[in-house]
């Protein structure tokens, strides 16, 4: 471990550039001056090595990560573990690229100073609880539900081209319908327009049922997360199965993450950003933060306007007599909505981490 001239223990914060397959680091001293750069792999001992490396030069106080979400979502869990300060880190912005130009070790280095800086400051999730699962298993079902709709476009498309005796079978009948009609079909002869129409028919309607097949088993494997852990939040008016998904996948598996019910907010989207001037002075739409989560803060504020849900309506009606418009009254609504479930979220996480779940 390196001293200074004093001959005390030098502190360092480390800046990592992440890829696929090999990550580029950089390490630079209280001071900001740049102490080294390296290339790790993107494995097991790749992540050792590369916490040796920064070790090896001093403290280490922090350090920034790109794409904890993704690529560095590995090496920020090994990180966490042997106690490193992890923050993540958003890429270089275009003017700091425009002035010293685009490499994996100038974003390394970017990554650091961003640290240093205190420009970087969020917590990345943790990744290792139930909170991870259940983003594992929306993702898998958003990826069958894409898939299902295109197949169900396709068999519309083939049904509309179709030979006019198959097509006039088809076309009064539901998706669903349809689909287990044409996955009953004999193709036939193929090198007749007939034959080849009920083959593609046929492949598109056993793709479409295997996807809704797969989604509703998925979609029975959420609710059984979201059964077992944040059944308060399910409890709540106007808030069902998706919204509690989007919210708490926003909020990831560590409770460090959401330091105030504000902080949540933001993270969701639904804070006002002031856009006063002069004599103008008022708030305005907040686009920034997680849009699943701000959706989702919508979808329960809607359900509880068209449900007239009492304390909602009187909100909004004296919020309108206030002057402000009906859009605006409904974006103060999220952001009490969000307030409203903060402590439910901190609660769920608190409870449900790792350590207390093998307990």
């Amino acid at each position: 471990m390196m001293t200074d001239n004093n001959g005390e223990t030098q502190r360092v914060i480390g800046g990592v550039d992440t890829h696929k397959d090999v990550h580029v680091a950089a390490v630079l001293d209280e001071r900001g001056r740049l102490l080294d750069t390296a290339s790790f792999a993107t494995t097991t001992i790749g992540y050792r090595r590369l916490h040796r490396w920064l070790c090896d030069h001093g403290e280490v106080l922090a350090v920034g990560v790109e794409g904890t979400g993704s690529w560095g979502a590995g090496l920020a869990r090994f990180l966490r573990a042997r106690g490193v300060n992890v923050v993540e880190v958003n890429r270089p912005n275009r003017q700091t690229r425009r002035r010293k130009g685009k490499s994996d070790t100038i974003d390394a280095e970017m990554a650091a100073r961003a640290v240093l800086a205190g420009d970087a400051t969020a917590v990345p999730k943790a990744g290792d609880g139930p909170v991870e699962a259940l983003r594992q298993l929306r993702l898998a079902r958003a990826g069958a539900m894409k898939a299902r709709t295109a197949a169900a476009n396709q068999l519309h498309s083939l049904t509309d081209t179709a030979p006019d005796e198959l097509r006039a079978r088809l076309r009064s009948l539901s998706t669903l319908q349809r689909a287990r009609l044409c996955a009953r079909l004999r193709p036939g002869d193929v090198l007749t327009t007939a034959g080849a129409a009920k083959r593609a028919l046929r492949a598109v309607a056993h793709r479409w049922l295997a996807l809704r097949d797969e989604i509703a088993e998925l979609t029975g494997d959420i609710r059984h997360v979201l059964d077992t852990i944040a059944a308060p939040m399910l409890e709540r008016y106007g808030v069902g199965y998706e919204t509690t998904g989007a919210l708490l996948c926003a909020a990831g598996d560590n409770p460090e993450r959401l330091h105030t019910e504000g902080s949540y907010a933001a993270l969701c989207g639904s804070t006002p950003v002031r856009v006063s001037s002069g004599k103008t002075n008022r708030h305005r739409l907040n686009r920034a933060g997680d849009r699943q989560a701000n959706s989702a803060l919508w979808t329960i504020v809607m359900v509880r306007i068209r449900s007239r849900h009492a304390p909602t309506i009187a909100y909004l009606e004296r919020r309108t007599a206030d002057g402000l418009s009906k859009r605006e009254a409904i974006r103060c609504l999220k952001r009490y909505v969000a307030r409203e479930i903060y402590n439910d979220i901190r609660t769920i996480i608190a409870t449900n981490t790792p350590q207390q779940m093998a307990a």
